[in-house]
């Protein structure tokens, strides 16, 4: 019997994504080949993008699979240690933000990886950055309650930091902020996380958790690896078989 987190993936990209290669209806089929239960289809967006209604009327005009729910999405960075997003007002038929580390939610705007890594070499401690971090995904998570995390940390390797640094606090902070807020965690394939501890926390406060693939791919829809260990490592001798 598989894992409830393995049964769904709630983070799949389409051609709607510019870098993205299949089709929606491409990735329901491969929903449905991998046993999927619920798919949830996504697309980057930018607080420019105009095309969302347009992919939303695509989503309803898909055919129905029995035993798969569809559902939508799109993903947008934080901006700033604010909380703020990078989306476009969205129509009816979105049932879903995916809340995104893509870039450092700086002071003053999104540093790039290479801008806040220069930063810690320039003497920024790691544990205001570790902060800073945390605060952001916290408040955006405030701002814009009963939404999904997006491959939450993913950030950190790109800035030369790890999740282990962030200590317990931090993730409690973190996991009860996602809890309060109804926002969902989901545990990434594509980038292997959150980690386990962040996981342990999160299950701690009673978030909620979901698989995602972050596919770009029809062939990766529903295919967990890596998920499939980290659950492994938070609930030894559960059953998380792929």
């Amino acid at each position: 019997m598989r894992h409830p987190v393995l049964e769904v993936d709630h983070h799949v990209h389409s051609t709607f994504s510019d870098d993205a290669r299949s089709t929606l209806a491409e990735n329901v089929a491969a929903a449905q080949v991998a046993g999927l239960r619920e798919v949830r289809l996504v697309e980057h967006v930018r607080r420019s993008t105009d095309w969302v209604p347009e992919f939303v009327a695509a989503v309803a005009g898909l055919r129905p699979v029995e035993g798969l729910r569809i559902r939508t999405g799109v993903e947008a960075k934080i901006v700033d240690s604010t909380g703020l997003l990078d989306v476009p007002e969205l129509p009816h038929g979105v049932e879903t933000i995916l809340i995104a580390d893509h870039q450092f939610p700086g002071t003053d705007g999104p540093w790039s990886p290479a801008r806040t890594a220069a930063r810690l070499a320039d003497g920024l401690p790691a544990a205001d950055a570790l902060d800073l971090l945390v605060e952001a995904i916290v408040r955006a998570m405030r701002r814009y309650p009963g939404n999904q995390l997006a491959h939450c940390f993913s950030i950190l390797p790109k800035i030369g930091l790890d999740e282990s640094q962030l200590g317990p606090e931090r993730l409690r902070v973190w996991a009860q902020a996602a809890a309060s807020s109804e926002t969902t965690i989901e545990v990434n394939e594509k980038w292997g996380c959150p980690g386990p501890l962040a996981l342990a926390a999160a299950l701690e406060a009673g978030a909620r958790l979901v698989g995602s693939t972050d596919s770009h791919h029809a062939d990766e829809v529903g295919r967990y690896h890596r998920v499939v260990e980290l659950l492994r490592a938070i609930e030894p001798g559960g059953s998380a078989d792929e």
